[in-house]
């Protein structure tokens, strides 16, 4: 059997049990069990499985391309938000230029931060609205508002961009996968997030443990080009993938 085939019997297998052991693949699969180790790491290694200890496990990623407004975003997990915002707004220091992306976990950031010696830059109206009447120096993109969530999108957001390169930048997002990475429902304020991403020398995504295994229409980073803030990591499998902080630790 050539390496495709078994590794496609090996994820047909997953798909209707949700865990295979590697005795079970290598008597079904008639190899050896070093050939079977190798093959679960190949496919680990792509985020098309999880590997455990003489096994594997499937990957159970929900697809979701709806989005709620502000308001009932900022209403859900706000204990957790809480102290995801305060742990990231700890690692801003004097004279980073700072991007915040809009949402609703970066927008509670904001009440934590200190650092008036920073410079920040945003495309959340009511972030840009909160950092002023806080007393911080503090920049907002051009472009068209995107009502739901209140972000500055468009191409004019992205010529703004163009000026700017971040030492740190804080995002949200809507879903995080290992196979898929940091996603969200629409194509333009993706396009925002990618372009201020890959700006930032430290970018950082700050999610609740609802954002996990999740994917939506549009991948605006890889899992590896941000470190992620979460609450508590209850599946540890991100930890093989990108750097993960978690609140309390």
């Amino acid at each position: 059997m050539l390496t495709e085939e078994r590794y496609a019997a090996i994820l047909r297998l997953l798909t209707e049990k949700k865990a295979v052991t590697v005795t079970e693949l290598t008597r079904l699969l008639n190899t050896s069990e070093s050939t079977v180790r190798r093959d679960l790491t190949s496919l680990h290694k792509s985020g098309r499985l999880y590997k455990v200890y003489g096994g594997a496990t499937a990957i159970d990623n929900r697809y979701s391309a709806s989005e709620e407004d502000m308001r009932t975003k900022s209403s859900l997990f706000t204990e957790e938000k809480v102290g995801i915002a305060r742990l990231a707004a700890g690692l801003v220091k004097r004279r980073d230029f700072v991007y915040l992306d809009a949402g609703s976990t970066t927008l509670q950031m904001i009440d934590f931060l200190t650092e008036k010696g920073a410079t920040y830059v945003t495309n959340g109206l009511p972030h840009a609205s909160k950092l002023s009447a806080r007393g911080f120096k503090v920049f907002i993109l051009g472009g068209a508002m995107k009502a739901t969530t209140e972000a500055v999108v468009g191409s004019g957001a992205i010529r703004s961009l163009e000026a700017y390169n971040f030492t740190k930048g804080f995002f949200g997002t809507n879903g995080i996968s290992t196979q898929s990475g940091y996603s969200t429902p629409d194509a333009d304020e993706g396009e925002v997030k990618g372009e201020a991403l890959k700006r930032c020398k430290h970018a950082y995504v700050l999610a609740d443990r609802s954002k996990f295994n999740r994917i939506a229409p549009i991948t605006f980073g890889s899992i590896s080009s941000a470190t992620i803030i979460t609450g508590k990591l209850e599946d540890k499998k991100y930890r093989d993938f990108t750097t993960v902080l978690e609140d309390g630790e």
